[in-house]
């Protein structure tokens, strides 16, 4: 693997106020900008609760220049890109990545939308109800109402106590004096000395400086606006409580004056408090049946404030009650280590991360300005942290540092790379009866190694899947995630992302990310699926709610193929399964690495490719039981046939509906704010996937919606001009250039196209058979479409509202 080279992003203020960090990231093929204005919900004045995170809506609505179909949300979408905002306690974030051809006509609209709001009345009537659709959904979400019971200890005058999200009541839009207080709001705080603008990409970085400062020149110039100090956070002499709920108990602890540099010491002490390893905290509460899990994480940092949160998940039948005095006893012993060794690997485990980090991540970590480790300022912040807490200088436990993360260590490369013993570099190119036996095998194995993208990167992509006789159990499968977790995170911190699925009777294990520690990682991995530890297998299986929208997007892979009997038996699966796998972008040194994981993948090879999944050409309707009051629908379209022309043409008409569809749903109709589409690949299938989740409307009403805009739609095909249309059909087919694809969504599209038994050059034809649609084809499949030529499965959280809906699993 190459050497991880991190310089720091160069920060400069520019000549209007302006503060910009720049990125130069060669290898990235993407480009992020990082918003970040230094004011939110806590700076808004005390009449009007809501009010900035009310502008951070308003702000997307559109601009003379940009209407709401050439806007900066709509634009984003158009070009593959990834947008979102965030209005924090005391700072408003505003984020998207691009391709490097589209940047800079993101950053112009980004400026334009910050310059130049549309705040008409109607617009802000139509955008409170969203917030008040939000603040419902809020007010019935049992972990965000737990959230705000947790602050019920803090001081009565703190702004943590009270409400900021917004809402019908608490955003008077028709009042003049709530019309004032927003202008100004805006006019003090929407200006260059209020900002921080983060760039990251491939462009040099006198490129990023010009594009930062053409940026600058569209804002309102300002210079920084003090923000008010906060009250204290208790005032009790006692500076921590708990909060007890049912399998769960909250410690949190409220800092006061910490030093400057205890934003990096916060997240390193998180970072090992969270450790589950031998000796570690969790280990010990888990052994004597205290807390099955803990998660420790800053709530809120501002001004010298900081809360500190540990939330324990408690057993069924918890030992006793001795949590607190454990906790205790592991702080007085962590606090008198030398942390030297942690240091290093902590600084290694960032610096992977932030080398397999794309545009977007970087863009934000930049903009959120944090060290690297945990400096020399930081182990004093650190030590004083530890004061305030109250850790001792004695302890009794037989604690221990964690163990090293095996993959973070990087393995010498062989010398000589591709010779076997006796041969010299002289040798290289003759082959020998035990090097051809040996490709053989390989080409032989059901493990592809894909040639379809370079092997010079230092990334790549594993998927193994196995088909079974039987689908595990959900029992069984949380055991099995279960104890894979402990692995996930080691491979996490070495840069290699893991996940591990199940649909019906297949499991799919895939891992993406650094390739160098990916066969060490994979050969664990088998060895913890086929050995799990029996107190994994009796544990009860549990997991976090879910909002329905979510609940029904979990479910979904599951109803899209063949139906199975059940089984929780592991060895029983085992014995049943045939697997196959796809490797891509792995270099021939990680190849010859990959044998000895390849050799222990339990199961029958499966040599013959499998059968593609299908939904019949009926409707499907499948109830789920969200166990809330918010309604939700999902509705998946297949392409109706296996060849590639169909697959792009779903792509195409994915592309057209997305915005107009966002637009008529949410916009216009006010149906609820989790509002979208897109195209959506699972188990080889391609199909068009509309969501909607409504307080109000219920999910036979959010069907009719979503049939009337598909009827609507060839009206708006046909609207378009040849150049919209061509530039539309363009922006779509650069969406797969290797000059924009990560080694990430490559690997995704070609697993997908192995799946669906596309050909081996899948990446080069699918641009070029976009290109080939014309308006005629297109409104074609629309109509295949609206007929459900491929078949239509919804999920809803109601029942089967009759024909010609089919009720299924």
């Amino acid at each position: 693997m190459p050497a991880l080279n991190h310089p720091r992003p160069l920060t400069e203020t520019l000549a209007n106020g302006l503060r910009v960090t720049l990125r130069h990231a060669p290898n990235l093929k993407r480009c992020a900008a990082a918003l970040r204005v230094a004011v939110g919900s806590h700076d808004v004045p005390l009449a009007w609760p809501g009010l900035a995170h009310f502008l951070e809506h308003l702000l997307f609505l559109g601009t003379e220049r940009f209407p709401d179909s050439e806007g900066l949300m709509a634009y984003v979408q158009r070009h593959g890109g990834q947008l979102n905002a965030r209005t924090s306690e005391r700072t408003t974030a505003y984020f998207f990545e691009l391709p490097a051809q589209a940047f800079a006509g993101g950053l112009q609209r980004l400026s334009d939308m910050l310059a130049h709001p549309r705040m008409n009345t109607d617009d802000q009537l139509r955008e409170r109800e969203v917030l008040q659709a939000e603040f419902v959904a809020w007010s019935q979400d049992a972990q965000a109402q737990q959230q705000q019971t947790l602050f019920n200890g803090l001081s009565d005058a703190h702004s943590l106590r009270g409400f900021h999200a917004g809402n019908r009541d608490s955003l008077p839009v028709e009042q003049v004096e709530f019309q004032q207080a927003l202008r100004d709001f805006y006019q003090r705080f929407y200006q260059t000395g209020q900002m921080t603008l983060s760039l990251v990409g491939p462009q040099s970085i006198d490129e990023l400086r010009t594009l930062a400062e053409t940026f600058a020149g569209a804002i309102a110039e300002g210079e920084v606006v003090p923000q008010q100090a906060p009250t204290p956070l208790m005032n009790t002499p006692q500076k921590s409580y708990q909060q007890a709920g049912e399998r769960r108990l909250g410690l949190l602890f409220a800092l006061e004056d910490l030093l400057e540099s205890s934003t990096e010491a916060l997240a390193f002490l998180c970072h090992w408090l969270n450790s589950a390893k031998p000796g570690s905290l969790l280990a010990d509460l888990r052994e004597q049946g205290l807390a099955d899990n803990l998660k420790a994480q800053p709530l809120y940092q501002f001004a010298g404030q900081a809360l500190l949160h540990l939330e324990f998940t408690l057993p069924a039948n918890p030992a006793s009650t001795g949590i607190a005095e454990r906790l205790a006893d592991w702080l007085g012993f962590f606090a008198q280590q030398d942390w030297k060794r942690l240091r290093e690997e902590y600084a290694t485990l960032l610096q992977r991360q932030q080398h397999v980090s794309g545009a977007l991540q970087l863009a934000r970590l930049d903009s959120e300005q944090r060290e690297n480790g945990l400096s020399e300022q930081g182990v004093i912040a650190l030590k004083h942290i530890f004061t305030q807490i109250g850790a001792v200088d004695n302890f009794t436990g037989t604690w221990q540092l964690p163990s090293p993360n095996p993959f973070l260590r990087t393995e010498a490369s062989a010398a000589n790379a591709g010779l076997i013993r006796g041969q010299t570099s002289a040798h290289r190119g003759l082959r020998t009866f035990a090097q051809d036996r040996s490709r053989s095998r390989r080409e032989r194995s059901p493990m592809q190694f894909s040639q379809a993208l370079p092997d010079t990167a230092d990334e790549g992509a594993v998927y193994v899947r196995w088909r079974l006789a039987f689908a595990p159990g959900a029992h069984l499968q949380a055991a099995l995630e279960h104890s894979l977790q402990p692995l996930r995170e080691d491979a996490l911190q070495a840069g290699v992302e893991m996940a591990f699925s199940a649909s019906a009777n297949e499991w799919l294990l895939t891992l993406t990310g650094l390739q160098e520690p990916m066969p060490r990682v994979l050969e664990h991995a088998l060895k913890a699926l086929t050995t799990v530890d029996s107190t994994f297998l009796q544990a009860p299986a549990t997991a976090p709610a879910l909002i329905p929208i979510r609940q029904l997007l979990k479910v979904l892979p599951d109803r899209c193929i063949e139906n199975a009997a059940e089984s929780e038996d592991l060895q029983q699966l085992w014995s049943t399964a045939h697997w196959s796998g796809l490797a891509v972008g792995f270099s021939t040194q990680t190849q010859a690495a990959m044998g000895l994981a390849l050799s222990r993948i339990p199961g029958t090879a499966q040599t013959d490719p499998a059968p593609v999944t299908s939904i019949p050409s009926q409707h499907w309707w499948t109830h789920i039981d969200t166990g809330a009051s918010e309604h939700a629908l999902l509705l998946f379209c297949p392409a109706p046939g296996p060849e590639l022309a169909d697959e792009a043409a779903w792509r195409l008409l994915a592309h057209v509906c997305q915005t107009p569809f966002y637009q008529r749903l949410r916009v216009e109709l006010q149906l609820g704010y989790a509002v979208f589409s897109g195209l959506r690949q699972m188990h080889g299938q391609t199909g068009l996937l509309f969501g909607v989740q409504s307080p109000s409307t219920e999910p036979k009403a959010l069907l009719q919606h979503i049939e009337q805009f598909l009827h609507a739609l060839p009206d708006l095909i046909n609207a378009m001009d040849d150049s919209t249309f061509n530039g539309r059909r363009q922006a779509l087919a650069e969406q797969f250039s290797p000059a924009t694809l990560s080694t990430t969504q490559a690997a995704e599209l070609l697993w997908q196209s192995t799946l669906a038994s596309r050909p081996s050059d899948y990446l080069t034809q699918l641009p070029t058979e976009i290109l080939r649609i014309e308006r005629a084809a297109l409104l074609d499949s629309l109509e295949r479409l609206t007929r459900a030529d491929g078949g239509w499965r919804c999920l809803a959280s109601s029942a089967n509202p009759g024909m010609p809906w089919q009720a299924s699993r």
